[in-house]
């Protein structure tokens, strides 16, 4: 039968380590059990840990509910707010307007194609997203996605989180190690031990300890200590496609404790990048991507500081606590190789914008665990398959973040222009584009099952950016007065009964009892 897998060590702690630990210890034993799988997580004690993002996709709510948390608890230890999508501010030509990438699907999306009601009767109509959506209202008017009654998980419009990393990891640690069984070492790791068929057989650490294991999971971050320093695996870059490789961040506090909290993700575009601005319960998350090659660090400083003087009022830069990151765009040219499997940063990185890199740890960690390798032998095959689908993954997250940037009318500056240049769009998007010319997004774009952005996720962006299109008005049940009234009404009713997000999550934290 070969060498059976009976333990996996994780080397790297962070969001992706724990998140990582949490679902492969949660499917391979239930808790109070004995455990199939023995899962041992390593990390260093002299390494701060940097969060890979504080937005998450709907999917961690599932994630969540599987390794077994309550919301409530997670929402009041974590300073999480709810997140319903994204609002892009000043993208398709730098001034006040904006468009929303919500989380629900447009009305009635499977039955038809709203964008061919839209796009025939768009004149007097309201954005693309308030006319077939009623989550666009729901987020205009800082609405929560559900009432003080509905189960935990549960919803009336989807959501994600917005959240604190670094508690988010503290949340994990306590769960996976006193609920899942986790083994939990801090140790640094001085060498990496091998057979003479490249597989890795064991780690040594300073202590002079040495951890055997039988497969080992890199979430070590930019350092990538298995995957890069042990085997090699270089990076495919994608710094000709999207820009970014630099952010600016900082901490702002709420002007009072009644202050609204946002629906969504704010993404407001500037000189040479965007600014994220995400609201937690405690404060608020803001911070500049930009491109070094467009924008020097004081340039940067100066355009955050101006952003957070516009909206919050504070008068100075050095009032700000500043902290600068560097970051290289692409991903590995394998994510698992021999034993070996790259979750997390030391997979790849792109940028935050839509919020990407949870969600790659939660589809490389579930993938991983739904086709765990029983035995050694049995890894050359799923490693191929799961290289496969992460870099299909990969290839369309490029696709569609660069899809937020080449139909911009701005003009105003190199970064700008630069992102509509035909030379720095894939083929695989320039096609796309010019299909969706004469036939819109819809079912006949998404190829599999597990896409990370449904087909009304390009809806939403195209049309929100003003995407000229020329489709027939198509042969639908219902007409667009009926269609576009029936949104109306449900956003209404949407206004009259949902709390606001600050009401709603000051109910739940009071449910906790610490």
């Amino acid at each position: 039968m070969g060498q059976l897998i009976s333990r996996v060590i994780i080397v790297g702690g962070g969001a992706a380590g724990w998140l990582t630990a949490a679902i492969l210890a949660a499917s391979n034993g239930k808790q109070g059990e004995k455990q199939q799988l023995e899962v041992m997580l390593v990390e260093s004690p002299d390494i701060a840990t940097v969060g890979v993002g504080e937005g998450t996709w709907p999917s961690m709510r599932t994630t969540l509910q599987e390794i077994g948390v309550s919301e409530n608890e997670f929402i009041h230890f974590c300073d999480v707010s709810f997140k319903q999508g994204s609002k892009f501010i000043g993208w398709r030509n730098g001034g006040k307007e904006y468009y929303y990438h919500p989380f629900s699907l447009p009305e009635s999306y499977t039955a038809f194609n709203s964008a061919v009601i839209w796009n025939a009767q768009k004149e007097g109509q309201k954005s693309f997203a308030q006319s077939v959506c009623a989550q666009a209202i729901v987020c205009e008017n800082n609405l929560a996605p559900k009432q003080v009654s509905t189960p935990e998980y549960a919803f009336n419009v989807n959501y994600g989180y917005h959240l604190n990393a670094g508690k988010f990891t503290d949340f994990l640690r306590q769960h996976c190690v006193e609920k899942l069984g986790v083994l939990h070492l801090q140790q640094n790791i001085t060498s990496v031990n091998q057979d003479d068929k490249g597989f890795i057989t064991s780690l040594d650490t300073q202590c002079g300890e040495s951890l055997a294991g039988d497969l080992f999971i890199d979430c070590s971050g930019g350092a990538a200590l298995l995957i890069g320093k042990c085997y090699g695996i270089p990076m495919v870059n994608q710094d000709h496609i999207l820009f970014n490789n630099r952010a600016v961040a900082t901490q702002v506090p709420y002007r009072n404790e009644e202050a609204e909290i946002q629906s969504c993700t704010l993404s407001t575009a500037q000189q040479s990048g965007w600014i994220w601005d995400i609201g937690l319960t405690s404060r608020r998350g803001v911070g500049y991507t930009y491109s070094s090659e467009f924008a020097t660090r004081e340039e940067a400083e100066r355009e955050l500081s101006a952003y957070v003087l516009e909206n919050e009022g504070l008068a100075k830069v050095e009032e700000l606590n500043l902290k600068h990151i560097s970051f290289n765009p692409g991903f590995r040219e394998k994510f698992w190789t021999k034993n070996c499997v790259a979750i997390g940063m030391s997979a790849g990185f792109i940028e935050p914008l839509e919020a990407s890199a949870l969600v790659m740890v939660e589809r490389s960690a579930k993938l991983l665990s739904e086709q765990f390798p029983l035995n050694l032998q049995a890894t050359e095959v799923l490693a191929k398959r799961f290289n496969k689908t992460m870099r299909y993954h990969w290839d369309k997250i490029i696709d569609f973040l660069k899809l937020h940037y080449v139909l911009t009318e701005r003009d105003d500056s190199p970064y700008w222009l630069a992102h509509k240049d035909q030379c720095s769009i894939p083929d695989s998007l320039q096609d796309l584009i010019e299909l969706w010319r004469y036939q819109p997004p819809w079912k006949y774009d998404s190829y599999r099952v597990d896409e990370l952005f449904p087909s009304a996720s390009y809806q939403f962006v195209l049309y929100g950016m003003g995407f000229k299109a020329q489709y027939l008005s198509g042969n639908s049940e219902i007409s667009a007065s009926d269609y576009f009234r029936a949104v109306q009404q449900k956003s209404n009713q949407y206004i009259q009964a949902l709390p606001k997000n600050r009401a709603l999550l000051g109910e739940l934290k009071n449910k906790i009892r610490i």
